[in-house]
Order: C-alpha cells, then structure tokens, then sequence
C-alpha cells in the first residue's frame, strides 16, 4: 500500500524552494524518492544540502518570477519534469486606500500571471513527450476569504483556486493532475510581521483549532500526497492545511 506514496523515478520542479513552504516542499518530496529542481531567484544551496544530508537527489535552477515569463522555454532545458510546485510568492501589506500600483502588479506577476505561464510550459512539455504530470499549486486561505490589508495577495490567492480548477477541466483527461494546497498560518518569512504583532497573533490562534501556527513541514506531506499516485484521480481540488481554521 506504501507504494501508491511512492515519488521513486520522479522529476519535481518546485518554486521559491529557498526557505519556508518550497523548502518543506523540496525536502519532503526528495524524502518520498524525487528528484528535486530547487528554482529560486536567491540561493537554493541550503535546501540542496537539506536533500542531500536526508539521501535525496536535488539540482538547483536559477528563477526569478518578478518576470512573470521567465518561465516560458525553461522546459526544453531542463528536460522531463514530472511535477510541478507553483510554490513562489510575494506579499505586500497597506491599507486598500494606500495601496500602489506596484504593490498590486508585483504581486500579481508572481503569484497569478507566473503560475499560469509556467503552467503552460509545463503542459506544452508533457502532450510533447505525450507523458502525464502533476501540477500542486500553492493557493490560501484568502482564496477563500478576504483578509485585510492584502488586497493585491487576496486577488492573486483567489484568482489561483479559479485557476487550479480551470486548468483541471481543461487537461485531467489529458494526463495531467491539477490541484492546490491551501496553507493556513504556517510560520514563515511571510508572516513573521503578523506573529510579531502580540494583538494579531493571539486573535489568529484563538482562532485555530489546533491551537498552533502551522509549520512549513505540516505542507509536504499534503505535496507528496497530490504528487503521488494516491492521487490519481483528484482533478481541481484545493485542500486546506490550516489547523482547522476554515472550519470554524
């Protein structure tokens, strides 16, 4: 039964696999017998020897997706990939009456328009190699709830889920899975400023069921389940990891 887990002969390719939730990602999917790319547009060398001190196989590939197109041809370089984490993100904070232009089109490059082109390529390379894939995008509680102070985050987060499923309509019959996590509160570079803020912390987590932050390892396990073929027919489906809070 074991087996239905099993990455072994995989090729992954996860993004903004430098720290945090790509890291957890990277790591955990070299841990069920993938061979991990690690692309950032800072150095992946600390997630590489992560892999490699827990016997995994990993390469790095520079990527930086503030060029939501940097993406495009980066397939027919690397050769086969199996899978696909859309992984990297950004986030700018301002009250929605202050918010600039370049905080909402910085966000949105990377988090939307970045996911659906390297999508693109991803799908273009497997009908090429007539092969089958599996794409986990990263989306968020804010693809289900609006937030505050986040309005180009929140936009991107949703316009993922809405994303996630129309690329599965499109190619579940054609050999690729398309699915997302939704991450709840999970302690990360992304939220240090919220678990630094004593009022904002403490409303999240009597908020929380289980009581806690979430930690960026509390991902991969979810990754490799939507990676694995114990997954084979879940088509448009974002899980929510988030300790319960969608739930309340």
């Amino acid at each position: 039964m074991s087996d239905i887990f099993s990455l072994s002969g995989r090729r992954a390719l996860v993004t903004g696999s430098n720290t945090g939730i790509g890291q957890a990602i990277a790591l955990s999917l070299a841990k069920a017998g993938a061979s991990v790319v690690c692309a950032g547009r800072s150095s992946v060398e600390e997630t590489i020897d992560l892999v490699s001190k827990a016997g995994g196989k990993a390469e790095s590939l520079k990527l930086d997706l503030a060029d939501p197109m940097a993406g495009r041809d980066i397939f027919e370089a690397l050769g086969p990939v199996d899978i696909l984490v859309n992984n990297a993100g950004i986030i700018r904070r301002n009250d929605a009456v202050d918010f600039t232009e370049a905080d909402w089109d910085d966000v949105m490059n990377v988090n939307l328009k970045a996911v659906f082109f390297l999508s693109q390529a991803f799908a273009r390379s497997v009908f090429a190699r007539q092969g089958s894939g599996k794409i986990v995008n990263i989306a968020s509680m804010l693809s289900f709830q609006g937030g505050i102070r986040v309005p180009s985050y929140t936009a991107s987060k949703s316009g993922v889920a809405g994303l996630t499923k129309l690329l599965a309509n499109e190619w579940a019959a054609k050999g690729i899975n398309v699915n997302a996590i939704a991450p709840g509160y999970i302690a990360t570079n992304n939220t240090e400023a919220l678990r630094n803020d004593e009022a904002r912390n403490k409303a999240i987590l009597d908020r929380i069921p289980a009581g806690r932050w979430g930690d960026a390892e509390d991902i991969g396990g979810t990754a490799v389940f939507l990676a694995s073929p114990a997954a084979k027919y879940i088509h448009g489906a974002i899980l929510n990891v988030d300790g319960g809070w969608l739930a309340r």
